[in-house]
C-alpha cells in the first residue's frame, strides 16, 4: 500500500513539474498572434492634451460663430497587444480567448511582412490627417460650404497612361467636360468609359491644358477595372479653420465621429439632445460611411465609456451581430445623413427601435 502511494505521489509531483514546464514554455513562447482589445474613448465634443499635456478642446473653430454642447459623440479606438518585436504568449492568448471584448488576430493582418511598427504608425498618422480632413469637407458641406476641393496628381505610375502625360501637382476640373470635385467621381467618370478615351482638363503651374488618355483595363480575380495610372489626393481651401486636437491615435476610423463633432459645434443645440452617443466609421467629403476594423472591440468600449447608443457602418453589421454588449443600442448607418437622421430621432425622445440595426444576414 506504502508502495502504492509513493508511485502516485511521485507521478503527481511529475505531472506538476511538466505542468509548470509547459506553462513556463507557453508563456515565452513566441506565437504568430496579437490580441485586439478596446482602446481609449474621446468625447468630440469635450478636450484632449495637447503636445505639452494641457487640456484643450478636441474639436475647435475659428472664422464662424459656434454654439454649446452637451452629452457626448464619443470616438472609439482599438488597442493592439503585441508586434513584430514582442507576440503576446499562448497564455495571454488564452485569456483574450475567453473575454468576448477582446480578439485575437493573425499577426499578418496587423503587422504585415516587410513593415516595421514605425512604419505602421506613420501611416496610420497619415491616416488620421487625412480622415480630419474629410471629415471637416463633409461637414461643411452638409452645413452648405463651398470647400473649394480640388482633385491633385499626387504621382504617376510607370508604363500606365497617364506616365509622361500628367504630373505631380497637376489640378484635374474636368473629365469630358464635366467638371471633378473629387477623386471617387474621377474614377468613376473612368470606369463608366469602359475603355474609351478620356479628355482631362488639367491646370498645371496656373494655365488649363487638355490631355487625352486611354484607360488600360485590369482584371484582378474576376472584377475589370480601367487604370490610367495616377494616385490622387483632394485639396481643400476651407472657408473657416478647423483644428482636431488628438496625439497618439492613428487611423481612418474616427472620420465620422469627427463630422458629426463639428456639426454639433457649428449648429444650435444638441445633436444628440445631450445624450451619450459613440461610434465610429471613415468618412468621406460626400458624406459616405465605411467600414472599420475592431468594432466588437469598440462596442465594448462605448458601452464601458457610458455610451447608450452606437453608430455602426452598415458595411460593419456582419460583425457586430452577435457582439453586442448589454446595455448598448446599435444603430447602422451609410451616410452622414443617416447619422444626423437617427441623432434627431434620439435627441426628440423618438422611437430609436424603428432605426436601421444590424441584423443576421438571411441564409440563402
Amino acid at each position: 500500500m506504502d508502495r502504492t502511494r509513493s508511485v502516485k505521489v511521485g507521478l503527481g509531483v511529475w505531472a506538476l513539474i511538466v505542468a509548470l514546464v509547459a506553462l513556463v514554455v507557453l508563456t515565452f513562447l513566441p506565437t504568430p498572434y496579437v490580441i485586439q482589445r478596446p482602446g481609449p474613448v474621446y468625447n468630440t465634443l469635450g478636450t484632449a492634451a495637447d503636445e505639452d499635456g494641457t487640456q484643450v478642446p478636441l474639436i475647435k473653430v475659428d472664422g464662424a460663430e459656434t454654439y454649446p454642447t452637451d452629452g457626448a459623440l464619443d470616438l472609439t479606438t482599438v488597442q493592439v497587444v503585441g508586434n513584430r518585436e514582442r507576440t503576446p504568449s499562448w497564455f495571454e492568448l488564452a485569456l483574450a480567448w475567453m473575454d468576448r471584448s477582446r480578439a485575437v488576430v493573425p499577426l499578418e493582418s496587423v503587422f504585415p511582412e516587410g513593415v516595421t511598427t514605425e512604419q505602421r504608425d506613420e501611416r496610420n498618422a497619415t491616416l488620421m490627417v487625412d480622415s480630419q480632413h474629410e471629415a471637416t469637407a463633409a461637414a461643411l458641406n452638409e452645413l452648405g460650404y463651398d470647400t473649394g476641393a480640388q482633385v491633385v496628381v499626387q504621382d504617376t505610375v510607370d508604363d500606365l497612361p497617364a506616365d509622361g502625360v500628367l504630373e505631380a501637382d497637376d489640378v484635374i476640373t474636368a473629365i469630358d467636360g464635366s467638371p471633378v470635385t473629387s477623386a471617387k467621381q474621377l474614377k468613376s467618370a473612368i470606369q463608366e468609359a469602359e475603355g474609351a478615351t478620356v479628355r482631362l482638363t488639367v491646370r498645371r503651374a496656373g494655365a488649363e491644358q487638355t490631355v487625352e488618355l486611354t484607360p488600360q483595363e485590369h482584371t484582378e480575380d474576376g472584377t475589370t477595372t480601367w487604370l490610367i495610372g495616377v494616385t490622387l489626393r483632394t485639396d481643400y481651401d476651407f472657408p473657416i479653420d478647423v483644428t482636431i486636437q488628438l496625439d497618439n491615435v492613428g487611423g481612418p476610423s474616427a472620420g465620422m465621429m469627427f463630422a458629426l463633432g463639428i456639426i454639433d459645434t457649428l449648429t444650435p443645440g444638441e445633436l444628440n439632445g445631450g445624450e451619450e452617443v459613440a461610434g465610429t466609421g471613415t468618412i468621406e467629403a460626400d458624406g459616405t460611411v465605411g467600414p472599420i476594423g475592431g468594432i466588437r472591440q469598440k462596442l465594448y468600449g462605448a458601452r464601458d465609456a457610458g455610451a447608450d447608443y452606437f453608430l455602426a457602418p452598415q458595411s460593419n453589421c456582419d460583425e457586430v451581430v452577435g457582439h453586442v454588449p448589454d446595455g448598448l443600442t446599435v444603430i447602422s448607418t451609410e451616410t452622414l445623413e443617416d447619422s444626423l437622421d437617427a441623432l434627431k430621432v434620439i435627441a426628440d425622445g423618438g422611437d430609436v427601435a424603428a432605426l436601421p440595426t444590424c441584423e443576421a444576414a438571411a441564409t440563402p
